[in-house]
């Protein structure tokens, strides 16, 4: 069975700006929607991280964004790399105020707000191994799942 635990992390870290997190984490979940990606908040890697967005696409391509609300939150992140093998493709999601030059130019780019987002810089594209890709889709399903089930538990379903 799945570990529901945070492996490598004992619990995520507060955002220093929360309203600016919450308000960029509603704006990439509809871009990604936009782009027919099935999106899915706080997605735990294998590996122990967790993704800030993950949208997996209907041809089974995984997207990965990781948030980030001001430049402290960037500068203090040393594990965004952790999840480089773990997707077809990677963005940094921020506003339209943050300081794009601390951004790796590698890395793709997402200006968002609470309402929606843009690709400003695409993604490189990755491509991840048959059985890695199946488990991470396996994976998503899951955690799906999982969240449903919390939800119509909590609703009286």
């Amino acid at each position: 069975m799945e570990n529901m635990q945070f492996a490598n992390e004992d619990r995520p870290s507060p955002s220093p700006r929360p309203d600016v997190t919450s308000a960029l984490t509603r704006g990439v979940s509809r871009l990604f929607r936009d782009l027919g990606l099935a999106p899915m908040a706080e997605f735990r890697l294998p590996n122990g991280r967790r993704a800030d967005m993950a949208g997996l696409c209907p041809k089974g391509r995984l997207v990965l964004a990781e948030i980030k609300s001001c430049e402290a939150d960037f500068t203090t992140d040393e594990k965004w790399e952790d999840y480089l093998g773990f997707c077809d493709e990677f963005y940094f999601a921020v506003n339209a105020d943050f300081p794009r030059e601390l951004l790796p130019d590698a890395e793709g780019l997402i200006i968002a707000d609470g309402f929606g987002g843009t690709i400003v810089r695409p993604s490189a594209l990755r491509a991840m191994a048959a059985a890695r890709r199946k488990a991470i889709t396996l994976r998503f399903a899951r955690q799906a799942a999982a969240r449903t089930a919390f939800i119509l538990e909590e609703f009286g379903k």
